[in-house]
């Protein structure tokens, strides 16, 4: 071989070996950069799936839930307890009073009361909740439904004394007072469950619940009767409503706070005298069914639907385009109310009264018995 062609031969075989280290380069560089994309992609996924996700704090965990029947007699107040039950019904008894029933999940409460006896158509709120019905006496009524509908009950009359006391810082019948230790060891007693599966009634979310579209409500007056009278004023700061009854806020028996909601339902349904050999002039309710009513949450209102449709099934609460409403994580009064109870929502700002386009629409929409004060 000619000594030119081997030069020419050795530079081919230079410029070969160069073009396969620059591609050999790039190679490596390529699988390196697709390894950085690839593990930066993974620590996105790993912090994506880290992120936890939030929890509803009011209602949460497989403890079964305590209905307790609260004495509402104004030599009743005050109450302890309520500020830490998730939920409170509020619905008309005899003689123009009102009784409360509070739900308990698990909490640890050393003072629950003073407690008094049941009427049948909280058992239906004790029914869809799937709790255990703790109660000190009945109506033949109720005791007839409870055992009809087999409810998981603790009746503070036939307790052997290790359930409920009385105290002395007020008088009979207004005294009896539990606590949720013993209601939970009456109930292993009687071989009660004390677990639960249950989904909540209400459809709590962890977002936070401002009803943009609603009318601003910073008070709302709940006549139950003529003697019973509620009110719930906004407390802007710390975004709940307080309580008010028969003009006297109501206050925690023990820590002297203030009774607060952050969420209100009322549903408006007629309740009605039994006519029984007793005389005593006990309620009914007419519950089951399709009724109007209202939702309030951090300052604002929108009307709703409540519907029940059997005694042992949870109602279910709409707004008016059929949705299910979402609850802010916290605790809810629902103030069952008659049909033609006055009531009255104030909003936050005062604004001219004189009759415009926008006041008359507003006028035409607002149901025959409410108010809403401009």
């Amino acid at each position: 071989m000619e000594k030119g062609s081997t030069k020419v031969l050795i530079c081919i075989l230079v410029i070969l070996v160069l073009i396969a280290g620059a591609l050999l380069g790039y190679k490596i560089i390529k699988d390196k950069e697709q390894n950085q994309t690839e593990t930066a992609m993974n620590e996105d996924e790993v912090l994506i799936t880290e992120t936890p996700k939030k929890e509803i704090q009011i209602y949460k965990g497989d403890d079964r839930p305590i209905a307790v029947m609260y004495d509402n007699h104004n030599q009743a107040w005050p109450q302890a307890g309520l500020n830490q039950a998730y939920l409170v019904y509020e619905i008309i008894v005899e003689g123009g009073e009102t009784r409360l029933m509070a739900l308990y999940k698990g909490v640890d409460l050393d003072l629950i009361g003073p407690v008094r006896s049941s009427r049948h158509y909280f058992l239906d709120y004790a029914m869809e909740n799937d709790a255990i019905y703790v109660h000190f006496g009945w109506s033949p009524q109720a005791q007839s439904d409870i055992k009809k509908y087999s409810i998981n009950n603790i009746n503070g009359i036939y307790e052997d004394g290790s359930t409920f006391w009385r105290s002395k810082q007020k008088y009979a019948p207004h005294n009896a007072v539990t606590n949720t230790k013993n209601i939970l060891q009456s109930a292993k007693n009687k071989g009660y469950r004390t677990t639960s599966t249950e989904e909540s009634v209400l459809n709590y979310t962890a977002e936070e619940v401002t009803l943009e579209e609603g009318k601003t409500a910073t008070s709302i007056t709940i006549p139950h009767s003529d003697l019973q009278i509620v009110k719930y004023e906004y407390d802007e700061e710390n975004k709940v409503y307080k309580r008010y009854a028969r003009n006297k806020e109501q206050k925690d028996w023990e820590t002297s706070e203030p009774i607060t909601a952050k969420n209100i339902i009322v549903t408006m349904c007629d309740n009605y005298t039994l006519s029984d050999t007793e005389n005593k002039g006990r309620q009914g309710l007419k519950n089951i069914g399709t009724f109007d009513g209202y939702y309030l949450t951090n300052g604002k209102m929108i009307k709703i639907k409540c519907i029940k449709n059997a005694r042992d099934e949870k109602t279910i609460y709409q707004d008016l385009n059929g949705e299910e409403i979402e609850l802010n994580d916290g605790n809810t009064w629902i103030n069952i109310c008659p049909t033609d109870a006055n009531i009255v929502i104030e909003p936050e700002e005062v604004e001219d009264t004189s009759t415009t386009e926008e006041t008359q629409i507003q006028n035409m929409v607002a149901p025959q018995n409410t108010v809403i004060k401009r």
